[in-house]
């Protein structure tokens, strides 16, 4: 049933009625209500049995989960920013065992200089953790995608991160269809691990591996992931057929039937590209949008499949790698290595600021006008005042 609620309200009640066992929180902006509502439901009883650990820092979270999904139960934490990198440390071990914890990351700039409000730097940071790491574009989604967390971290037995913007998504009050509680039970049947940590049945995990066998290990974690690729589609395609609402999979496409130019992003930006694509449609430009669900494991197939037939691809970054370029742009390169289609690889929307729909059409005006070099990062709104004249550097500066 729709509702007016906070998506961090919704994603706590639909984390809820995934029936955690064990929640382990810490707060940190801008996720802090998700796990502040969940404490209220534990204190309520409206979620139980579920153990809720407050505990002294976000490293301390993820190692309590670490703790609990391997003693064998179904385990939860929301973190951000700087709170993930806390985590840094215990990520791989979470990844590295197998174990199918669920975190939601309200994504936020990481510092210096301090700057709460939302870009994706702190989950690109990670995107090598072995986590599996999906991005909402809504709210609706947002809800939509832990469920399917739930379900593809026990069935593959691997973590998930559910990426949702920081105060664009998990403060906005809106109107939310959080599934009924019969309907995710159908859907996230009781959490059966793969392994447990039984005194009754002694097993080691997380043991040494040396040189002869560590090359091995990481080859069939890797495998693993990629076994994401087939099963986050079949996983969907349960939902919707559950909830008759389409959401989540690898990638979505919007007016891409025709298009030669295309747009891609992940997240709520998503919103405003697709309100720019309508009006330059109506004025007959062939473009669209792809937008990218799943980013880790990399959808090489379905990101190849969607472009194919493009002839310029914009890629909008809310992110990038110092001295190198960004993330999403450049799987994206990679992706199309065999194509001559033109990447312009777009950084926008960095510690908050504004991507606007007036912004973006600026962006494609400039690119179908050949006022853009496809081999130079492009900075989106780049305040060149602020920077001052002497000290603008090459990369920013356009040929």
């Amino acid at each position: 049933m729709l509702r007016q609620v906070e998506g961090s309200r919704a994603v706590a009640d639909v984390v809820a009625r995934c029936r955690p066992q064990v929640v382990a929180a810490y707060p940190i902006s801008p996720q802090t209500h998700i796990v502040e509502a969940l404490s209220d439901l534990v204190r309520t009883g409206e979620l139980a049995p579920c153990e809720y650990l407050m505990v002294e820092s976000e490293f301390g979270a993820l190692s309590a989960c670490i703790g609990a999904s391997a003693a064998g139960s179904r385990t939860y934490t929301a973190t951000a920013s700087q709170g993930l990198l806390f985590m840094a440390e215990a990520l791989p071990n979470a990844s590295g065992l197998g174990l199918p914890v669920v975190m939601t990351v309200a994504n936020r700039a990481i510092g210096a200089p301090i700057n709460i409000w939302n870009d994706h730097s702190d989950a690109m940071s990670q995107r090598d953790a072995g986590w599996i790491q999906m991005f909402a574009e809504s709210n609706q989604e947002a809800v939509d995608l832990h469920v399917q967390a739930f379900v593809l971290a026990e069935r593959l037995s691997l973590p998930v991160m559910v990426c949702m913007d920081g105060f664009v998504l998990t403060h906005a009050v809106e109107e939310i269809d959080v599934p009924e509680q019969d309907v995710v039970d159908a859907l996230l049947p009781p959490f059966v691990p793969r392994q447990v940590l039984d005194p009754a049945a002694p097993v080691t995990i997380g043991a040494m591996v040396g040189p002869e066998a560590f090359t091995e290990v990481k080859y069939l974690a890797a495998e693993q992931q990629l076994r994401a690729l087939d099963e986050i589609p079949v996983v969907a395609q349960e939902f919707e057929r559950a909830t008759g609402r389409r959401s989540g999979g690898l990638v979505g496409t919007y007016r891409m039937d025709d298009a030669v130019t295309a747009v891609v992003a992940m997240g709520s930006v998503l919103g405003s590209v697709k309100d720019v694509v309508d009006q330059l449609r109506d004025e007959g430009v062939r473009i669209g949008a792809v937008t990218v669900t799943c980013f880790r494991p990399w959808p090489l197939d379905e990101v190849r499949s969607a472009l194919a037939h493009v002839e310029r691809v914009i890629v909008l970054n809310r992110a990038f790698s110092v001295g190198s370029g960004t993330m999403l742009g450049q799987d994206v390169r990679l992706t199309l290595s065999a194509s001559e289609a033109p990447v312009y690889d777009v950084v926008a929307g960095l510690g908050g600021r504004a991507v606007t729909r007036a912004s973006v059409q600026a962006l494609l005006a400039a690119v179908l006008g050949g006022k853009v070099d496809p081999d130079r990062l492009h900075f989106l709104d780049l305040d060149e005042a602020l920077l001052g004249r002497d000290s603008t550097p090459s990369l920013l500066k356009e040929s």
